[in-house]
């Protein structure tokens, strides 16, 4: 069974820089687009970053320049480093994978059970 866990998330203050991470099980890691999403109260889940398995990132315009996604296949892991934080950051961070791509998050396999990141001002 696929399994995503993601961690490092908590509570900062705005301007700070947080790391996340998705531990991934159960599938062929370096097949797979690897990406982020977010969730704010009240708002639609919103596409974050993505990473294929040939290592090119994309970003949404509102984290560019702020957020790095990054893997490491030897390890089954993704990450998104988080600098420059503001409060609107503040959400429920999933991790997901599928093999097709793209910023829909309605067209990923498999999530994480999502962590969350807080950030106040």
């Amino acid at each position: 069974q696929v399994q995503l866990v993601e961690s490092g998330g908590g509570l900062v203050q705005a301007g700070a820089s947080l790391r996340l991470s998705c531990a991934a099980s159960g599938l062929t890691f370096s097949s797979y687009t690897m990406a982020w999403f977010r969730q704010a109260p009240g708002s639609e889940r919103e596409f974050v970053s993505r990473i294929t398995w040939y290592s090119a990132r994309y970003y949404a315009d509102s984290v560019k320049g702020r957020f790095t996604i990054s893997r490491d296949n030897a390890k089954n892991m993704v990450y998104l480093h988080m600098s420059s934080l503001n409060p609107e950051d503040t959400a429920v961070y999933y991790c997901a994978a599928n093999k097709a791509g793209g910023s829909d998050g309605s067209r990923y396999d498999y999530w994480g059970q999502g962590i969350q990141v807080t950030v106040s001002s």
